[in-house]
């Protein structure tokens, strides 16, 4: 099932391994598939793998490109299992925790917990953190993949902020759910974000506080991938978006919040699916001299 219009893409970031995990996903959850490799040569970190594939009916993207960000739980993907969509809902979700757990670490055992019948939270061999939960299917019906920030340290009880600030710079985007932390759950502050929910450009997020000690915050190892239709959109998220000015850097920029953000023109997926190895290794040197990305220039370099 390819949705063929999302246009915010999870971007993973690994040293060496992102077509191992990407094919490891691929035969973890059901429906997946890796969709297209391409190798950029002579980048700073040398020649750096793109892996493009889908989980369950999410894109997501993949690079190579040496050991400078470790990927933490500060990202997470829930997973809905979902009994009305799928009969065997409870025994598919069993399955693949067993498949994650191969080399992972429960951070929260599978069990039954007030809020699900049947919940686990696991990082997996590659530090990839998935939140699986058989859902209540009495609920609005949720996709089965959805990003999940965790609002730590500094940033903890900045949730309302940060999610009112993203639905107020996408212009398809909806809070849904919210609920607070009540009194008695120390050190989480009572009113404080204990979920929510909201969607940016029809992609569900979720995101809450957590007032407990934990030794990562949001880092460049997971970033979104915001795909823009013209140069003016570009430059509409990016005045928006970008709060960090040394974290401007071929295409990519930091929030306010410290999560990372990438803003590309659409064509420029096309250009790395389609494009010649020489277009393609073109592209990307033209890539490397830019902080904000310029179409035109990008369109000059595929062209020659």
């Amino acid at each position: 099932m390819t949705n063929l219009i999302q246009r915010i893409v999870p971007n993973l970031w690994y040293d060496k391994e992102a077509i191992e995990a990407a094919e490891f996903y691929a035969s973890v959850f059901p429906e997946s598939s890796v969709t297209n490799i391409t190798t950029l040569k002579d980048t700073p970190s040398g020649d750096a793998d793109l892996v493009m594939f889908e989980v369950w009916g999410q894109e997501f993207m993949a690079i190579s490109a040496g050991p400078y960000f470790k990927i933490n739980p500060s990202v997470s993907f829930m997973v809905n299992f979902d009994p009305s969509r799928d009969k065997d809902a409870s025994e598919k979700l069993s399955e693949v925790w067993n498949k994650l757990s191969i080399g992972g670490t429960a951070l929260m055992p599978l069990d039954k917990y007030p809020f699900s019948e049947k919940f686990g939270w696991i990082e997996d061999k590659y530090g990839l953190s998935w939140q699986l939960f058989l859902t209540n299917p009495e609920g609005e019906e949720r996709p089965a993949i959805i990003p999940s920030l965790l609002f730590v340290g500094d940033n903890c009880g900045k949730t309302e902020e940060a999610i009112h600030f993203y639905t107020s710079v996408f212009k398809n985007a909806k809070l849904g759910h919210i609920a607070r932390y009540p009194q008695g759950m120390e050190p989480d502050k009572e009113g404080t974000i204990m979920f929510s929910e909201f969607m940016l450009e029809n992609q569900w997020f979720t995101a809450m506080d957590s007032a407990h000690e934990h030794h990562f915050n949001f880092n460049e190892a997971i970033s979104f991938m915001v795909y823009c239709d013209s140069q003016e959109e570009l430059d509409t998220y990016w005045e928006k978006l970008s709060a960090v000015p040394e974290a401007e850097q071929c295409g990519w920029l930091k929030d306010q919040f410290g999560v990372s953000w990438q803003i590309v023109p659409k064509q420029m997926d096309e250009m790395m699916r389609n494009g010649t190895p020489e277009q393609i290794n073109r592209v990307n040197q033209a890539t490397l001299k830019m902080k904000k990305l310029d179409l035109a220039k990008l369109h000059e370099a595929y062209n020659g």
